[in-house]
């Protein structure tokens, strides 16, 4: 019995550290006028609230395009405010409200033709939270990417997915691509 359970150990093991080996790297940074900033390398970053004067920093750290998630009617969400200073700077702006609470199948299919297209990666992605934004992360690494659940579900954790009603759409979302 003993070589068995030193067996399932190791087995478990490997597989723990292949799946976190294989997830991007997010770290958490403090950014000024963004909350629950969260960065895969140079790839995206998944955020909550934003004031429009913070996106002179997201250019200059390297991003293309930013994606609001918000609805229109969020407090302190300023959608044209935030287009506007997106032109000024120089990124492309994409509005795709979505609604945590009830999420709409076409708002991911919006989601990733957008972010598919060439020059809108890297992607800063912004909701209230941040919670919105890592799911649709998720939704495209799964589709997109075609990364392993585990895998993918790693990442869009460490990038603030939290919500079991948005990881259980991405999931089924991506499972209807598949078919």
């Amino acid at each position: 019995m003993k070589i068995k359970s030193r067996i399932l150990v190791i087995t478990i093991s490997w597989v723990l550290c292949t799946v976190l080996a294989n997830a991007q790297n997010v770290t958490k940074e403090n950014v000024a006028g963004i909350r629950n900033f969260a960065r895969v390398e140079t790839t995206v970053a998944c955020a909550g609230a934003t004031n429009p004067e913070a996106l002179a920093e997201i250019k200059n750290m390297g991003f293309a395009s930013v994606i609001n998630l918000r609805l229109s009617g969020e407090r302190d969400n300023n959608v044209s405010a935030e287009a506007k200073v997106a032109e000024k700077v120089g990124l492309k702006f994409i509005h795709l409200p979505f609604n945590g609470g009830s999420p709409d199948p076409a708002v991911a299919d919006r989601f990733i033709k957008t972010i598919t297209q060439p020059g809108y990666q890297p992607a800063f992605i912004h909701c209230a939270g941040g919670v919105r934004a890592a799911a649709m992360w998720l939704i495209k690494r799964l589709v997109v990417d075609k990364w392993d659940v585990p895998r993918a579900m790693t990442e869009a954790e460490a990038l603030g997915l939290t919500s079991r009603r948005l990881k259980q759409f991405a999931l089924d979302y991506a499972s209807q691509q598949t078919q």
